[in-house]
């Protein structure tokens, strides 16, 4: 298995994929349909604030996301959301994906979503590439991860608990919860 800090181009969009593989089903209500969340994470991904995993053939396994004060794996503005979802969509949706924001701190580094393609699961890939992010931490000079897992996976928060992720904090998102399919998220920070 090989890991390299950065998506290459050619794997943009199957990057793209693999997060709404992930994350879709938290996140089809705000980014829907398919095809329109696929466009606009394609669109928006940051190559560089990503961590890759592919296997000797160089497929693409999986990715770790992280967040500095210079932008997030998936982020984007209302002028990228308007270009794909149009004025009003657009609208919308930019409340809704604020509820779901997380600040950077200058304290801990962030790692903001861990992804791994189904057929990759359970083989050691999210524990390579949570080792690439303690790795990333270190070369910027942090001494802690942070990361936030919610209620309803409990094997990402069993694979953190793991590799000695310590719970900090644990938060409601109340009313919310119909649209994104999730009670709480708990924050969870490890040393590195």
């Amino acid at each position: 298995m090989k890991i390299m800090t950065g998506i290459p181009d050619a794997n943009r969009a199957e990057a793209a994929a693999l997060y709404w593989e992930a994350f879709g089903e938290k996140l089809y209500f705000t980014m829907g349909p398919k095809y329109r969340a696929l466009s606009f994470i394609t669109r928006v991904l940051r190559s560089d604030h990503g961590i890759c995993a592919f296997d000797k053939d160089g497929r693409l396994l999986g990715v770790a996301g992280f967040k500095t004060e210079h932008g997030a794996l998936v982020g984007g503005d209302f002028q990228d959301l308007r270009k794909v979802y149009g004025w009003v969509g657009a609208s919308i949706r930019v409340l809704l994906l604020a509820a779901l924001e997380r600040d950077t701190e200058n304290e801990r580094f962030l790692m903001d979503g861990i992804f791994v393609a189904e057929e990759a699961r359970g083989r050691g890939v999210g524990t390579k590439l949570l080792k690439a992010v303690y790795a990333e931490a270190r070369l910027r000079g942090y001494r802690q991860v942070r990361l936030d897992v919610i209620d309803t996976n409990p094997r990402a928060r069993a694979l953190y608990l793991h590799e000695g992720f310590e719970e900090v904090e644990t938060r409601s998102i109340g009313i919310l919860r119909h649209i994104f399919g999730f009670n709480a998220a708990t924050t969870m920070v490890r040393d590195v």
